[in-house]
């Protein structure tokens, strides 16, 4: 897992939603938003077994995270929003 990656949740209320890591926790755990329902402010804390990946990161998203720059609700939301309509 990486910073700025498009992730999906494999079980749970949330199965099949995309999210967008903001931060590693450590090896194990993440957190993740979708600028919707899930604020960067309240990141949800997730294991990564129950998370799966298709491997694209979101390259501003992920460049504003490592640099510290404020990300936007409103980005991370535009952003993964073709992900969350299929």
């Amino acid at each position: 897992m990486e910073l700025g990656q498009v992730v999906y949740s494999k079980a749970g209320r949330d199965a099949g939603s995309y999210y967008c890591v903001v931060e590693l926790v450590d090896d194990a755990r993440v957190r993740i938003a979708d600028g919707d329902l899930r604020r960067i402010k309240k990141a949800k804390l997730k294991n990564v077994k129950h998370l799966g990946t298709d491997g694209v990161v979101l390259e501003k998203i992920a460049a504003k995270l490592s640099s510290g720059a404020q990300v936007f609700d409103a980005e991370l939301y535009s952003a993964l929003r073709l992900y969350n309509q299929k």
